[in-house]
């Protein structure tokens, strides 16, 4: 009999996106709703911060319970959901943190910093690796999504403490971020930086860019912002990586149609 291949089998066990184009399109996407929705919901509906949280973090417990118990692998309309919710609460928890607790934005970045760093320390420290390609195992996803929740909180404080404490402006530290991204890259395909110390600097910058892309687009012109309506970005956002991850489901769909197959033996 016959078999997909291995290589096709080995993708389809990872339980996160290949990383491409689209990927990143996404994750910026993702990034940005986090920004403009948690301000949508918590202020414009009237939910309040820790309402938002609460209400938030519900649901994704509920979808981590799924990947964890049920399916166990990518499943695109599962990971983005989490990757947007964490964004929104991520945000959330920075909020609360400078405007009601009164924590400075300049001791969070460092407090988030370290904590994110020890996340990375610790998941190398017992799986070896922190490679997005080898996260096949529950235990390697869930300091995976650790990580992810710590790194969109640091970079909503970060994004606010370069335009708003260092008055940058919304505008300059968009593109701030830009260029370090772009510096990144660089520094990876020229240079040969390390692929996976490229990916997560890459994927920790577009947080501050996704805030700082929100923020320029919802603060008033007199603000240095565009004053787009709040809930025009979130239904645009929205709906790109709705159609974006069905496109993802699509890809995978006719991958695993096209995949060749190999000769099985008993």
């Amino acid at each position: 009999m016959t078999a997909i291949t291995s290589d096709t089998m080995k993708r389809a066990l990872l339980r996160v996106p290949e990383v491409t184009l689209v990927f990143w399109i996404i994750k910026t996407l993702s990034t940005t709703v986090g920004e403009t929705g948690a301000d949508f919901l918590a202020f414009d509906l009237r939910w309040g911060m820790p309402i938002t949280t609460v209400l938030m973090a519900g649901i994704m417990v509920v979808l981590l319970y799924l990947q964890f118990a049920k399916y166990k692998r990518y499943v695109p309309a599962i990971y983005w959901s989490l990757v947007v919710l964490m964004s929104v609460i991520g945000t959330l928890i920075t909020d609360m943190l400078v405007d009601m607790a009164g924590v400075s934005l300049v001791t969070l970045s460092v407090v988030f910093t370290v904590m994110m760093l020890s996340g990375f320390y610790l998941w190398y420290r017992e799986e070896g690796t922190l490679s997005i390609h080898s996260i096949d195992t529950g235990k390697r996803e869930a300091w995976y999504w650790v990580v992810i929740l710590l790194a969109f909180a640091l970079g909503t404080g970060v994004g606010d403490l370069i335009s708003e404490y260092f008055a940058l402006g919304y505008d300059k530290a968009l593109l701030l971020f830009i260029g370090l991204i772009a510096t990144v890259a660089v520094a990876h395909y020229v240079f040969k930086l390390n692929a996976v110390a490229a990916f997560w600097f890459a994927y920790v910058l577009t947080r501050p860019l996704g805030a700082s892309l929100g923020d320029f687009m919802i603060q008033a012109p007199a603000d240095g912002g565009l004053g787009i309506d709040m809930m025009s970005i979130n239904i645009a956002f929205l709906a790109a990586i709705v159609s974006l991850v069905a496109y993802e489901l699509f890809r995978i769909k006719q991958a695993l149609l096209a995949a060749p197959v190999e000769a099985e033996y008993d």
